[in-house]
């Protein structure tokens, strides 16, 4: 793989647990009833125009929202508007695929035309999304009352595609994700997106994992003329110094992993808010990069841990072999992802663009994966 940047050697290399951390598993959110069919697919062609079967691109990015200033989300979505504005033909990105954390700091309804829909106006394509643990969240101090993913739900997850009054004069319809968690069928790839709830590290129902052990087998069915794309709001391996890595979604995904002999080709997530590149390798020599990519706007950025920081641990072995390849934490950006299928081979090229002083988008990290 292909390495542009180079993490610091003052700064942590691997994963790392944050230290004594109070179990918040209460904070947990029934999920709303799916508006789709099982197995809660959407093909792509359903809902984006023009996808090539030989080549396809979109944009990813996760926490966009911001509450309290929204200059870096306006930036980055900005800039996104204007790298899909100087491409053409099939080098065009298709849409943007949100890691979750739409809006601040709960998912209400009333925060999303400013913190979504007006940001996003200039952003020429479809938007999808998973959602993030600040859009399940409920306010109780809410003056109207609502369910958990409301909000969400009627933006991301309706049955047709229509206006949306929460949008006021944007000119943005609803999507159509048949379910909180569901899988995007493209040429190329078989997009997979879990809904990790509201904790802190992250929660998986039984009925969402057994679906994802479905969804692991019949896309391995489709292998090798379809790579295997997993997204997930938390992050399972991280070195910040706001999360750490989340045990519990390691724990999920190795057990899902050895229970169906199957693994994705490339995982991202959200949650942090930075851009961190881990490589996986395992014991049969594969290497599955882990992608953390929250740095969509949120002011808040999240540092990677000093080795000197006493605060936190890499000690676990859930991370050996685990190593963190690149690394921003002083930058918000977003990335792009080019899906290209030459003689037979499909390939992954992930660009990680930031924010630059001159508003320019400055490219800072640069991998390649062969599947």
């Amino acid at each position: 793989m292909e390495q542009l940047t180079l993490v610091s050697t003052e700064k942590h290399t691997t994963p790392v647990i944050k230290k004594n951390q109070p179990d918040d598993s209460y904070k947990f959110q029934p999920l709303p009833k799916p508006t789709g069919a099982y197995p809660y697919h959407l093909s792509i062609h359903d809902a984006v125009t023009g996808v090539a079967d030989n080549k396809i691109v979109f944009h990813m990015v996760g926490d966009t929202g911001s509450s309290r200033n929204p200059g870096s989300q306006r930036h980055i979505a900005g800039l996104m508007a204007t790298q899909f504005e100087q491409h053409t033909g099939e080098n065009k990105p298709k849409f943007l695929y949100h890691l979750g954390d739409i809006v601040y700091h709960h998912g209400e309804a009333e925060k999303y035309y400013d913190q979504f829909f007006e940001p996003y106006s200039q952003y020429p394509a479809p938007i999808f999304a998973i959602a993030g643990n600040h859009d399940s969240d409920v306010n109780p101090a809410a003056e109207t009352p609502y369910q958990s993913l409301d909000a969400f739900t009627s933006v991301f997850c309706d049955t047709v595609s229509r206006p949306l009054a929460l949008s006021r004069e944007i000119n943005r319809n609803s999507i159509t994700q048949p379910n909180i968690y569901w899988t995007m069928d493209t040429p190329l790839a078989t997009i997979i997106g879990l809904h990790t709830n509201v904790p802190k590290f992250g929660v998986v129902t039984d009925e969402q994992r057994d679906w994802f052990i479905e969804e692991l087998k019949s896309a391995d069915l489709r292998r090798p003329n379809k790579a295997i794309i997993l997204c997930m709001h938390h992050a399972p391996y991280s070195a910040d110094i706001n999360h750490g890595a989340s045990l519990p979604m390691i724990d999920f995904l190795e057990g899902v992993f050895e229970e169906t002999g199957i693994r994705p080709d490339i995982v991202f997530s959200g949650h942090v808010h930075n851009y961190q590149r881990f490589h996986k390798h395992y014991s049969d020599g594969t290497v599955i990069p882990f992608i953390v990519a929250g740095t969509g706007g949120f002011d808040e950025l999240h540092a990677v841990a000093s080795t000197d920081n006493e605060l936190f641990t890499a000690d676990d072995a859930r991370f050996d072999n685990v190593n963190l390849e690149c690394s921003c934490d002083t930058r918000h950006g977003f990335l792009k992802l080019e899906i290209e299928k030459v003689d037979a081979q499909i390939t992954i090229t992930g660009e990680y663009y930031t924010a630059t002083d001159d508003e320019t988008a400055e490219l800072s990290d640069r991998f390649t994966l062969t599947v």
